[in-house]
């Protein structure tokens, strides 16, 4: 069946499923599980265990499993974050499908997570394929406008070939470029990860991996989240007043 979403927004069962009364069992299940991975357990079993201690449901799970992570690596990333200023003149390089639809499911009230290490991720994901949906292009604007407002000199959107539709996209940033007068460009490469986690330029992902490996990052989508979308679905399962990671 063809995918004819013209949004991003919540899934059927989010508006019960990270409704505020679940909340309290999320973080409970998120520290649970950031407790595990501390301590060396398999992510996969130690998510079910936790899982099913809490009574979860999937897309729950899938929530707790993006925002849990060991107290060690959350610092460890905070440490490689430069805040607004170093983007002076900068080049960004964005990890293009990541940020955009972070960007898409806060602009159109899907859930978006705060996650233990101070990133905001969503739940949709990008499985092998990517459609435009009516948020696309405000979401660029959002990244044009933080980009101006910081003094960027470029932003370099890296796509990945494999995902259907990424010629597209291309098409459609480097236009919304030409339009808002920023330096945006994109690439199609085979797999961005590695590009983003040897590049001496800053990174903007929310994929754990790179944050682990990359020179250095900024936290672009929840920059432009609490700057531009004041009324987007957050949940906060950050644990930050205890924790002390930060933006």
């Amino acid at each position: 069946m063809p995918d004819t979403r013209s949004h991003r927004g919540l899934h059927p069962r989010d508006a019960a499923s990270f409704a505020p009364e679940a909340r309290p069992a999320l973080r409970a299940a998120t520290s649970d599980l950031s407790f595990l991975l501390e301590r060396g357990y398999a992510p996969d079993s130690s998510l079910k265990l936790v899982g099913d201690r809490h009574a979860l449901v999937q897309r729950q799970r899938a929530a707790v499993a993006r925002c849990a992570c060991a107290n060690g690596v959350a610092e460890r990333r905070n440490h490689r974050r430069v805040s607004p200023p170093a983007l002076r003149g900068a080049t960004l390089v964005i990890d293009g499908f990541n940020v955009l639809t972070t960007l898409e499911v806060a602009l159109s009230g899907g859930i978006v997570l705060l996650a233990r290490d101070g990133v905001l991720r969503d739940i949709a994901g990008v499985h092998g394929s990517y459609r435009k949906v009516s948020e696309t292009v405000p979401a660029l604007g959002l990244i044009a406008r933080l980009a101006a407002s910081l003094a960027v000199s470029r932003c370099l959107f890296l796509l990945d070939r494999p995902v259907s539709n990424s010629g597209r996209l291309r098409a459609v940033i480097e236009q919304e470029g030409a339009a808002l007068g920023v330096g945006f460009e994109a690439q199609i490469v085979p797999d961005p990860d590695p590009l983003l986690r040897a590049t001496p330029e800053i990174v903007a992902s929310a994929d754990g991996a790179v944050l682990d490996d990359c020179a250095r990052w900024f936290n672009l989508a929840r920059s432009c989240v609490e700057a531009y979308v004041p009324g987007a679905h957050l949940v906060d399962l950050s644990e930050e007043g205890s924790t002390g990671t930060g933006r």
